[in-house]
C-alpha cells in the first residue's frame, strides 16, 4: 500500500496570490485565513492574496503567510479524503508540520513563526551576514572548503537540500571567499543569494534563544503523526523533544536531504509538496527519480493529485 508523506514549504516560496484560488472555493480554506487574521491582528487574506513582493519578503510576513497558505491547503486536501501518514517541513515548513500532526494549534503556531521571523532578522545587522547556493559539489568537499574560508569569519552549511545543491550561511565576507573557493575547487555554481540574514548558522543562535522564551508560552503536545525533524532527519514524537528541535533549527543545518531519505526508508512512496511553489517536488524528484511526487497550490494541482492519489490507492 501507498505510503503518503506531506512535505512543507518553508522561506523564498511565498508570492502574491498564494492560495487565494482555494480560498475562494472553500470555506475551511478561508477560515484559516480568518484565523490567522484574527491572531495577528493584520489582514491575512490581503498580505497573501494582494501583497506586493516588498511586502511578502520581509521575514515577519512571510513566515505567517506561507504557514497560513499551507494549512489552509492542507485543510482542503485532507476534507477531500487525503491524509498523510508522516510529514516533514523545510525549515519554516516544519511548523506547518507540527501543526498537521496536532503538536501544535494552527493558531499559536502563526504568532510563534511571526515572531521568530522578527528574532532571525534581529539576530545580525544588515550586511553583516548572508547566503549562497553551491550547485554541483559533494557534501564532504563543500565542507572541506568551509574550513578553508573559516580564517574570514563564520562560514557553515545551512541547506542540505538533494544531491549537488548545498546552501551555506555565514559572514558577507566569509561566505563571499568560501564561493571563490569552492568555484576554484570545481563547484559548478556557488553563487551570493539575495537574502537579508545567514539563516541556519550558528550567527542565528540569539534568536533561537529568544524562540526559546516564547516556546515556554506556547502549548506543544506529543504529536499524533510522525514528523522528521530538519536537525537530525529523526522522527520526533515527543514534545520536549520536538521544543529542542525547534530552538536548534534556527541555528543548524536544514538536513532536507536526508530528511527525505528517512521517509523513502520508512516506506514513503508518494510525497505532496502542500503550499506555495513547486521547490520541495524538484528536490525530491533529484533524491530519488523513482518516487510519486505531486504539489498542491490552487485547484488544478490539487484536482490533478486526488485524482492520481486515489488511482494509486485502487491500485494497491
Amino acid at each position: 500500500m501507498s505510503k503518503i508523506a506531506c512535505i512543507f514549504p518553508g522561506q523564498g516560496a511565498q508570492y502574491s496570490g498564494m492560495g487565494r484560488e482555494i480560498a475562494e472555493n472553500y470555506s475551511e480554506a478561508m477560515a484559516i485565513f480568518d484565523m490567522a487574521s484574527q491572531r495577528l491582528g493584520i489582514d491575512m487574506k490581503k498580505l497573501c492574496f494582494e501583497g506586493s513582493e516588498e511586502e511578502l519578503k520581509q521575514t515577519e510576513n512571510t513566515q505567517p503567510s506561507i504557514l497560513t497558505t499551507s494549512i489552509a491547503l492542507l485543510e482542503v486536501l485532507k476534507l477531500r479524503g487525503i491524509q498523510p501518514h508522516i510529514t516533514a517541513g523545510l525549515s519554516l515548513g516544519e511548523y506547518s508540520a507540527l501543526v498537521a500532526s496536532n503538536a501544535i494549534r494552527f493558531e499559536d503556531a502563526v504568532a510563534l513563526v511571526r515572531k521568530r521571523g522578527k528574532y532571525m532578522q534581529e539576530a545580525v545587522p544588515a550586511g553583516e551576514g548572508t547566503m549562497a547556493a553551491v550547485m554541483g559539489m559533494e557534501r564532504e568537499a563543500v565542507l572541506e572548503c568551509l574550513k578553508m574560508a573559516s580564517g574570514y569569519g563564520v562560514v557553515e552549511a545551512a541547506n542540505f537540500n538533494c544531491p549537488g545543491q548545498i546552501v551555506i550561511a555565514g559572514h558577507t565576507k566569509a561566505v563571499e571567499h568560501a564561493c571563490g573557493i569552492l568555484k576554484e575547487k570545481g563547484a559548478k555554481r556557488a553563487m551570493v543569494l539575495p537574502v537579508s540574514a545567514p539563516f541556519h548558522s550558528s550567527l542565528l543562535k540569539p534568536a533561537g534563544d529568544k524562540l526559546a522564551l516564547e516556546l515556554e508560552q506556547v502549548e506543544i503536545q506529543d504529536n499524533t503523526l510522525p514528523v522528521v525533524s530538519n536537525v537530525n532527519a529523526q522522527i520526533i514524537m515527543d514534545k520536549y523533544e520536538i521544543k529542542r528541535c525547534l530552538i536548534e533549527q534556527v541555528s543548524n543545518s536544514v538536513l532536507w536531504e536526508d530528511s527525505i531519505r528517512r521517509m523513502i526508508d520508512l516506506g514513503v512512496d508518494t510525497f505532496i509538496e502542500v503550499g506555495p511553489g513547486k521547490t520541495l517536488s524538484a528536490f525530491v524528484k533529484k533524491i530519488d527519480k523513482g518516487l510519486s511526487v505531486y504539489n498542491v497550490e490552487d485547484m488544478e494541482s490539487l484536482e490533478n493529485t486526488i485524482v492520481n492519489i486515489r488511482e494509486r490507492l485502487e491500485c494497491n
